[in-house]
């Protein structure tokens, strides 16, 4: 990709670059802090679940997807990888030069603060989306799924280095 960078979401819910690199001539994004609204909480929902991203190219037609009458719900995409993205985000990423995307969520552990966590029995532990590995490029670009499992395990992993570091600080 022609830039990768780190987001890290602040206790306010607004974001920053804390890591990024990118080939030569892009213009550098690293210490930019930028709204919640930027990334709405729809969307931080979303990466709780669908941990990986990819947009391919967000200039392509998009595909309509047509659902039997007989079916008595309306059809919902929001589990797939591959679906057409927002139109907010579709502008988001015109502004940022950007044609292709894949956006890796960092998930960790939520810290208890009232001092909760010494139970016995504990339940399965809350989670939080930490931040995004987000990943740009200036033409389309797709990534094969073995490759794209392949960056969520190493964004899982990152993810509990981040986990670590947050207990040495506690």
């Amino acid at each position: 990709y022609d830039r990768v960078m780190a987001y890290k979401f602040h206790e306010d819910d607004h974001g920053e670059v804390i890591s990024e690199v990118t080939k030569p001539g892009l213009e550098p994004y690293l210490g930019l802090h930028y709204p919640a609204t930027d990334i709405p909480q729809a969307s931080r929902f979303l990466f709780m679940k669908n941990k990986v991203r990819m947009i391919v190219d967000c200039r392509a037609k998009h595909v309509k997807v047509l659902q039997d009458k007989k079916i008595p719900f309306d059809l919902t995409l929001c589990g797939s990888t591959l679906r057409a993205p927002h139109s907010c985000h579709l502008q988001y990423m015109e502004n940022m030069n950007s044609i292709a995307s894949l956006v890796m969520a960092v998930v960790i552990n939520d810290n208890d603060e009232d001092g909760d966590s010494s139970d016995a029995v504990q339940p399965q532990k809350r989670k939080r989306l930490w931040g995004l590995v987000v990943c740009h490029n200036t033409t389309p670009r797709f990534v094969p799924f073995p490759l794209r499992y392949a960056c969520e395990f190493l964004a899982q992993v990152f993810a509990i280095h981040v986990n670590k570091e947050l207990e040495l600080e506690y």
